[in-house]
Order: structure tokens, then C-alpha cells, then sequence
């Protein structure tokens, strides 16, 4: 019998297309000639890789899953591929094409005018012009709809203050696709970075996503166009739809994550000898492996269904929070007893799994924290929000 892929112990590739799997190998080739190299070093010094956004946008990774204005048009379960293949490499690195595609260029896309589409889409897809997502603030957390930033018309503009916390991309944004109330609901604006009154500032000393661009933004009076208002959404749905399509491509990066670390821990383990004996020999130490198999295989296969469902048009929110809350979960678990089996040199970012560890703690927290997703779960089977 053919010896099984570690990675892929029930061959899930043998139910890709073959379009799906020359994209996986794509990004794969990408991450690991060009991203893996450089990202421990970006990690360290708290810096993003902005000199791989060009071979990104080449490879058409930037709005993969939209149609038209330079976007490539690929189904959800490519997205999702293209998701884990970054994350294998870093979460910051799959987070800044995960806020550019489903959370700056689908609001666009989905809510805005043919004009808008024209205006920025075909530049976000050739990396051009970087976007970021601006509806967390510091006091609301997981209830958006508490958001003090507030938009009033005034003649034929809108003035915005407010603010908007932990915003990913936000100081290298050439715009902010961002959500306010009004007297008419919550609505969408894009602004565009020079706007007076518009500022973002970088957060720092942070321990996690190291290699992103996490920031605040700020709003003092900002006098925003109308033909900036995205015009066909009102309410919380324009926001959290937004925020469904990016559960999606998380609920597959960290599958990355885990391959990275697993794959690491076999090679250590094997190589690693203790009391006469390589550690992979140890009984202990294969039941930590094989556990870790089990789930990534177990998520493998879930954010596969999901995509399937994504592209039958069939997938619902709830789902998607099951596969988010499981897959992340699962993620950290196995970077965490990584980093274990690892020992001293397992604090060091020599190795991979202190880095994904620690950027999967945001990972666990952001687009919903596995709390939320137990709670909309809970909803779906009680018929009663507890939130």
C-alpha cells in the first residue's frame, strides 16, 4: 500500500480539482521560496513584508474570490486554500490578504456603486492601493452595534468622528472601508487616507501578529463625499457580512499554522535523541502526534465542506462559526504543545511554533472570539440569544 501523506492522512487533495490544486501549489511555491525565508526576521524586528505585496497581487491572491476589475474569479475552496498556504507561512501574512479581499475589496464590491468597483477595485487587486476595515472600537469589542463613531450629513457631505481600534493594515492603508451610525442606520464610507481629520496611528510592543500592521484610527470632524457612502447596505448586515467572508478564509488558514508545526515536531523528534533513543520513539510523543493528526484532519475535512457548501451557494453563518471555533482552536492547541515538545529551543523563533502560537492568540480572539462562536451555535440550537 501507498504510504500516506502525514499532512493529509485522508487525502483530501484527491478531492480538489485540478485548478484547485495548481493554485494550492502556486501559493505553496510562493510561501516557501519567497515568504518562509524572510518572516522569522520580519517577526523579530516587528516589521510587515511589504516587499512580497507586489508577487501577492502577481499571483492573484488580492480579491481572489471576486469577479471582474482585475480580480481572478476563483471559487471559495481556492480561497480557502490560498488562506492556508499563506498562514503556513504567518498569520500577519494570510490577515493582510484576508482584510484586503473579504473585508475592504467584497464591501465594495457587494455594496457599492459601479463607480466605486471601477474607482478602486482594480487597483486593490494589483496591490496599488492597500485597504483596511475599520469597525472595532475599544469599548465595544464583540458588540458592534454599541459603535460611537457617528456620521451627520452636512449639505452634500458627511462629517465623521469617532474612532476605531486594533485595525489591521490601518497605517499603510490607502483607504478605510468604515462603519458608523447615523441617523438612518449604520452605514459604510470609504475614506481615503489625506482626508483632514483622518489619522491612524500604529500600536506597538505587541506579542502577536508582529509581522502585521495593527493600528488605530482616528476621525476629528472628517468631511467625507456622499459619492464615498457605500449605498447599498444599512444596518449591522453590511458589516457582518463582510466579517462572515473573512470567518471563512480563517476558518482554513490555521490549518496551515498546524501543518507548519507538526511538520516541524517530526523532523525535531526524529532527529532528537534522548536516553539512547530518538524522541520519536517514545510512546508519549507519538500519542501527541498522532492527536494532532487527528485534528487537523478533522479540520481539513470540515473547512473543505464548508468551501463546497460557499460555492453551492448553501453556506450560513453558523457553520461557518462552528469550523472558525474549531479549526483556530485546534490550531493553538497543536502550536502550544509544539512549542512543549520542542523544550528550550522552543522559545526561540529559530523554530516556527512560538510564532504561530502567538499570532494565534489574536487569531483566536479577532472576527469573533471563540465565545461568540460557542453563542451563536448555542443560538442556533436553543433558539434563544444569550448574548
Amino acid at each position: 500500500m501507498a504510504k500516506l501523506n502525514p499532512f493529509d492522512l485522508f487525502d483530501v487533495e484527491s478531492l480538489l480539482s485540478e485548478e484547485e490544486i495548481m493554485i494550492k501549489e502556486s501559493v505553496a511555491r510562493f510561501v516557501d521560496e519567497r515568504a518562509m525565508p524572510l518572516i522569522a526576521s520580519h517577526f523579530d524586528k516587528a516589521e510587515f513584508p511589504s516587499e512580497l505585496v507586489p508577487e501577492i497581487a502577481e499571483l492573484g491572491l488580492l480579491g481572489s474570490s471576486l469577479e471582474g476589475y482585475g480580480c481572478a474569479g476563483l471559487n471559495a475552496v481556492s480561497y480557502g486554500l490560498i488562506c492556508q498556504e499563506l498562514e503556513r507561512c504567518d498569520s500577519g501574512l494570510r490577515s493582510f490578504v484576508s482584510v484586503q479581499s473579504s473585508l475592504c475589496m467584497y464591501p465594495i464590491h457587494a455594496y457599492g456603486t459601479e463607480e466605486h468597483k471601477q474607482r478602486w477595485l482594480p487597483g486593490m487587486a494589483a496591490g496599488e492601493i492597500i485597504g483596511c476595515f475599520g469597525l472595532t472600537e475599544s469599548h465595544g469589542g464583540s458588540d458592534p452595534a454599541s459603535m460611537k463613531t457617528h456620521a451627520r450629513r452636512k449639505g452634500d457631505d458627511w462629517i465623521i468622528n469617532g474612532s476605531k481600534m486594533w485595525i489591521t493594515n490601518g497605517s499603510i492603508a490607502d483607504i478605510a472601508v468604515v462603519w458608523a451610525t447615523t441617523d438612518e442606520g449604520i452605514m459604510g464610507f470609504v475614506l481615503e487616507k489625506g482626508m483632514p481629520g483622518f489619522e491612524s496611528r500604529t500600536i506597538k510592543s505587541k506579542m502577536s501578529l508582529r509581522a502585521s500592521v495593527t493600528s488605530e484610527l482616528y476621525f476629528d470632524n472628517v468631511r467625507v463625499p456622499e459619492g464615498n457612502r457605500l449605498p447599498n447596505v444599512t444596518g449591522l448586515k453590511g458589516p457582518l457580512g463582510c466579517l462572515t467572508q473573512a470567518r471563512y478564509g480563517i476558518s482554513w488558514g490555521p490549518i496551515g499554522c498546524a501543518i507548519d508545526c507538526l511538520a516541524e515536531v517530526i523532523g525535531y523528534t526524529a532527529d532528537r535523541v534522548l536516553f539512547g533513543r530518538p524522541l520519536a520513539a517514545n510512546q508519549a510523543i507519538q500519542i501527541r502526534l498522532a492527536e494532532m493528526a487527528r485534528r487537523i484532519t478533522t479540520a481539513q475535512l470540515l473547512a473543505l465542506q464548508l468551501g463546497r457548501m460557499k460555492d453551492a451557494g448553501q453556506m450560513q453563518p453558523t457553520q461557518v462559526s462552528i469550523a472558525k471555533w474549531n479549526n483556530v482552536r485546534m490550531a493553538l492547541d497543536i502550536a502550544r504543545d509544539c512549542r512543549d515538545i520542542l523544550g528550550g529551543s522552543g522559545i526561540t523563533t529559530e523554530y516556527k511554533a512560538i510564532r504561530h502560537m502567538l499570532n494565534l492568540e489574536s487569531v483566536i480572539t479577532y472576527e469573533g472570539t471563540e465565545t461568540v462562536h460557542q453563542l451563536v451555535v448555542g443560538r442556533e440550537l436553543t433558539g434563544i440569544n444569550a448574548f
